[in-house]
């Protein structure tokens, strides 16, 4: 059976990005917990060793495949910042469309900085993700 890796944890999200070693990186992963924070309402939780999440909310698949995992998140890795937001939201495509520069796989979007995007598309991708997951998995957020 499937164990899920990665799932929230007690450890301090303060003391992970006090323990981010490029300055410029760590003064961007507070303004993202700012704005993360402020955008969703939620506290902050570690999820895994490297993100950081907001909310949570259950999944289960067609394939008996479920767990846990937060509404949105972001990680500031060494080669790039990653942000998570839904990638099953049809408009976060047509969002990212005004972001900034980004690049973007399947679950994450990946920045080199914050001064590179534009923070109320941030906003926006947030909200949308945060909506889109009450509605695909209404009443069982935890």
């Amino acid at each position: 059976m499937y164990k899920q890796k990665t799932k929230e944890t007690d450890s301090n999200v303060i003391e992970f990005i006090e323990n981010v070693d490029n300055p410029k990186k760590r003064e961007d992963a507070y303004e993202l917990l700012d704005v993360f924070s402020k955008t969703t309402g939620y506290e902050a939780k570690m999820w895994g060793p490297s993100i950081i999440g907001f909310g949570t909310y259950h999944y289960k698949y067609e394939s008996g495949h479920e767990g846990d995992a937060p509404l949105v998140g972001f990680s500031p890795r060494k080669a790039k910042i990653s942000l998570y937001f839904s990638p099953e939201d049809k408009k976060r495509e047509e969002l990212l469309q005004i972001f900034g520069k980004h690049t973007s796989g399947k679950a994450c979007v990946y920045i080199n900085k914050v001064a590179d995007i534009d923070k109320d598309v941030l906003k926006q991708l947030i909200n949308e993700s945060v909506k889109f997951l009450r509605d695909m998995y209404p009443n069982n957020e935890l």
